[in-house]
């Protein structure tokens, strides 16, 4: 592209970024130690020279702390970064160093040159042509077409986790080349979606990260590395030009919108791609290191809650507003429903790294206006220690139960003494949340995610295999509370994986069942495998990849998930709209608990099943939900039915061979005995007629 010859003027500090305007670009960047700032422009991203080099004149264009410019002439798609000057003083802080090429920390989106090298951004001397590089974007020039945000109900949300890339990489996915691993061919994939009946996705972080932050000859699969907080990622878009990545991304969100599925972003404000004190100088550490970043004590040094390298300083005023501004953006102006954030506990600490009880950053984010409505989900813990599940600072945060993963995988793996937690899950952890009078849907529950074992996993291996992160086995967790079902890894034997099967069907019923919000992995559905490898961030191959073989080698179970979220996503909402609470729902439901004998429940520590029956106010007895987690075929009890209701029909029983372990809605058998033989290591589903009309988990009506 043509660089703009017309002289630059004065420009304003706000808005930051670069903005377009009366026949050109302001451009505004907050730098409070710099003494002086280059803003350089280029006609291509691997460019060792910039066609243009505009100096930021400070006598006019440093207002504050930003220093800003107007320049005529500039349009979209116009490629540019900015060098700061500044001492290089690592004991106070400062890490000025005017050979990098920095990009915009507001630039929504980036070029990525082919030669691209982060080794160049953490050594000595000029990087230009090795550099990213930002890009100036019209938002206003997107047609969405009418299309808004979802606002799906918190109670009707059944959340995928999936990964952009991941989901269609595979050369068995069907797509061309072209469209393998971007956001284009997760389009072309919507009405697999749509047939398994989620209703949001959860991806992977798709802001702009660093691929090369991994270990020699790895690749940073996960993205848990950002550069930049608005830019889209450039490796994910199915087109190589410079804006091509933001529409596309938009052309995703729009067409998962019209068929009814909410994008939620997993985003990354807690670290950046710059590391430690040897990582690449990109963008912040460049601009204003002491603003951006949590420091040490000793200033040279970066406080490392995350484990990954820093920590960024999100409660400092300026680090605050980015964050704010970039979820608007997203929302505002990319259309995303919602988001999870990584490590939210970060958050919660302040410019010297102590616990905050009300830190700015969280309360900015949950008031802010233009947010309201948007879903908002915690990962309440942080990597040195930090842990606030049940605990997080706000009125309308979601969390991630990592103890409802825990404990549900503990019950059906046999632990002793985890039958009455795995009760207490299956009501919406009240153990956890019901202090707090604060709604059914607080909890996002879920047995497996991106990091750790797959769902099939969890079954099959009870040891982690992480060798080919070479790392020598050391990376990953080793607490992974699974069970291989007799057998480490893959087998042949049919009884194996016969169980394996049911396993993974009881951990799905329980997950649906349960009070609280679903999410599962992709892949989970059909017993997609990473060989035991839990720690798969590297691993950008089949290891990793959506097998789509495995839709038709698995189907029994892809088709247990379709009729399981069949009748999840027909739940009531009344309790959401009246802000009913956890605590009321309980209250009004009387959930009762039973052993092999009616109202006689095992809460001792080798006690492996339970029963739960559930009632709405004076009416019969509707539903009732057997847990065998033991060895043996167990005989249940069942309660009496009363008034419309004479007999039990059994909707589910993952002891049964496909198709017969669940059953299409309204054509389920009728159970004619008072006693039910329950399979070992199974679980039970038995609904009434006149219980149809009421959700299984809490009795509420749908």
């Amino acid at each position: 592209m043509q660089a703009p010859i017309a002289a630059p003027a004065t420009g304003r500090s706000f808005p930051i970024g670069a903005t377009l305007a009366n026949g050109g670009a302001n451009f505004s960047i907050f730098s409070r130690s710099a003494v002086a700032i280059e803003l350089l422009f280029f006609d291509r991203e691997d460019d060792a020279r910039p066609s243009r080099v505009i100096s930021i004149d400070s006598s006019v264009g440093h207002t504050y702390h930003y220093w800003h410019v107007f320049v005529p002439g500039v349009q979209a798609g116009q490629i540019y970064g900015f060098r700061a000057y500044g001492p290089f003083e690592p004991t106070r802080g400062l890490r000025f160093d005017p050979s990098k090429l920095l990009i915009d920390p507001y630039g929504r989106a980036v070029v990525v040159p082919k030669n691209y090298s982060r080794e160049d951004a953490c050594q000595t001397g000029d990087n230009t042509d090795t550099a990213i590089k930002s890009v100036v974007t019209d938002p206003q020039a997107y047609d969405w077409d009418g299309d808004r945000p979802l606002k799906r109900p918190w109670s009707r949300t059944i959340i995928y986790e999936m990964h952009v890339r991941g989901f269609t990489a595979h050369a068995n996915s069907g797509l061309t080349e072209s469209k393998r691993g971007t956001y284009a061919g997760l389009v072309e994939k919507i009405p697999y979606l749509q047939q398994l009946g989620i209703t949001a996705v959860e991806l992977l972080p798709v802001f702009q990260f660093d691929a090369q932050d991994a270990p020699k000859e790895r690749t940073n699969y996960w993205g848990y590395s950002p550069i930049s907080f608005f830019a889209p990622h450039q490796a994910y878009s199915s087109r190589q030009e410079p804006l091509a990545a933001v529409d596309e991304f938009r052309d995703m969100v729009k067409a998962l919108h019209r068929a009814g599925i909410e994008v939620i972003l997993d985003v990354v404000f807690n670290h950046t791609a710059e590391d430690g004190p040897d990582g690449p100088t990109q963008c912040f550490r460049g601009l204003d290191n002491p603003t951006y970043y949590v420091l040490c004590e000793d200033r040279s040094q970066y406080a490392n809650f995350t484990g990954t390298g820093n920590t960024l300083n999100a409660n400092h005023p300026v680090v605050r507003r980015m964050i704010v501004d970039s979820l608007r953006y997203w929302v505002q102006e990319m259309h995303v429903d919602g988001f999870r954030f990584d490590l939210a506990s970060i958050l919660a600490r302040d410019s010297s790294g102590a616990v905050m009880s009300n830190p700015p950053v969280l309360w900015d984010i949950e008031s802010d206006p233009a947010l309201a409505g948007t879903k908002m989900i915690a990962e309440a813990w942080d990597a040195a220690g930090l842990y606030q599940v049940g605990n997080f600072v706000g009125d309308s945060w979601k969390e991630w139960n990592d103890r409802f993963r825990d404990d549900i995988r503990d019950f059906f793996r046999g632990v002793n003494d985890s039958a009455v937690r795995a009760a207490d899950r299956l009501l919406g952890s009240p153990s956890i949340y019901g202090w707090k009078d604060r709604e059914l849907e607080e909890s996002i529950n879920f047995v497996a995610c991106h990091d750790g074992f797959t769902l099939n996993d969890i079954v099959s291996y009870d040891h982690k295999h992480n060798e080919e992160n070479g790392e020598d086995n050391r990376d990953g967790s080793a607490e992974n509370r699974s069970w291989n079902c007799g057998v480490e890894g893959p087998t042949d034997d049919p009884a194996i994986d016969r169980l394996r099967n049911r396993q993974v069907k009881n951990f799905l019923t329980a997950l649906m069942l349960s009070g609280g919000v679903p999410m599962f992995v992709m892949g989970d559905e059909v017993r997609r495998s990473q060989l035991g490898n839990n720690n798969a961030y590297c691993r950008d191959n089949e290891t990793s990849w959506f097998d789509w073989d495995l839709v038709s080698k698995h189907a029994d179970v892809l088709r247990f998930v379709k009729l399981l979220i069949g009748r999840r996503v027909m739940r009531d909402v009344e309790h959401e709209r009246q802000r009913t609470s956890l605590r009321q729902v309980l209250r009004e439901t009387k959930p009762a608990w039973h052993g092999v004998k009616l109202n006689q429940p095992d809460w001792s520590p080798l006690s492996h099943s339970f029963a739960i029956s559930g009632e709405l106010k004076n009416e019969a007895v509707w539903g009732h939900i057997i847990l065998n987690a033991y060895w043996e075929d167990l005989d249940f009890e069942l309660p009496q039915l009363c008034g419309g209701s004479k007999q039990w029909r059994r909707w589910i029983d993952t002891s049964l061979e496909p198709p017969h372990e669940i059953c299409e809605w309204n054509a389920e058998p009728v159970v004619t005995e008072d006693i039910y033989r329950v399979g070992a290591r199974s679980v039970v589903v038995l609904i009434a007629e006149n219980g149809r009309k009421r959700n299984l988990s809490t009795g509420v009506q749908s």
